[in-house]
């Protein structure tokens, strides 16, 4: 069998990857975010993931998304600068390397400290609801 096949049960799938650097970058404002961000969408259905949805996000200092909740988790892997994580009760400072685990429910927002930029990659399932 070749190398880039998986056997799972007895589906075959074709292994697939991603060259993240070829992904295009949007730009989004409004909605949830507080300004302009860069949004890169690296993994969803439409790339063939059947359970994960996944990008990059960059906040610009001071930028950061509004109160929100996730029905399902959702996963931050802070990739440059210095962000906050926040809920209700706490608000965390978030640096490089950084993960955060955000409980489904959980209202929170995130985003970029006042004198730093902040990007993270974001992983949650394809099935994920939010609301603001």
């Amino acid at each position: 069998m070749p190398s880039n096949f998986l056997l799972v049960g007895w589906r075959v799938l074709s292994l697939k990857i991603m060259e993240a650097k070829n992904v295009k970058v949007e730009k989004r404002t409004g909605g949830i975010f507080t300004d302009t961000v860069e949004y890169k969408l690296l993994v969803d259905r439409t790339v063939g993931s059947e359970e994960f949805t996944g990008g990059i996000v960059t906040f610009p200092p001071g930028v950061r998304n509004k109160f929100h909740i996730h029905n399902h988790e959702q996963i931050l892997y802070i990739l440059s600068g210095k962000g906050i994580v926040a809920t209700e009760k706490e608000e965390r400072v978030v640096t490089v390397g950084d993960i955060a685990i955000i409980p489904a429910n959980e209202n929170h927002w995130h985003g970029a400290t006042k004198d730093s930029t902040f990007s993270h990659l974001y992983f949650t399932s394809a099935e994920t609801k939010t609301t603001f």
